[in-house]
């Protein structure tokens, strides 16, 4: 069984697997003004690229949304690399494409997410 944690002072992204950290990867989070909410969730959806998320299409979520039990706030790629590791976005947390990829491969529906300050 795979779970996530997100550590948001450090601005990765942990995959465990049955509590040994499998994978890490860097991450962009949210803005001080739209800061990525602390807390416990489940993946609930994922949707690869060039499928649509609701509300509009998923190009600006770069090649794989992964939605949060969290209503609005996902883990997603981005077709800005640049932006990882800054506080930029509205509060999803934002990978490389090839790394949300990756992490999709291992993640299926219900996965456990905690995100840490």
């Amino acid at each position: 069984m795979y779970s996530i944690l997100i550590s948001l002072s450090k601005r990765r992204l942990y995959l465990y697997r049955q509590n040994r950290i499998i994978k890490s990867y860097p991450i962009g989070i949210g803005k001080v003004a739209t800061q990525t909410p602390v807390g416990n969730y489940r993946i609930i959806n994922k949707v690869p690229y060039p499928n649509t998320y609701p509300g509009g299409p998923l190009t600006a979520f770069g090649t794989y949304w992964m939605g949060l039990s969290r209503p609005h706030y996902g883990i997603h790629g981005t077709n800005r690399p640049s932006s990882i590791g800054k506080m930029v976005s509205k509060g999803c947390i934002r990978m490389h494409n090839r790394h949300v990829e990756d992490l999709a491969r291992y993640v299926k529906i219900g996965t456990f997410v905690s995100i840490h300050r």
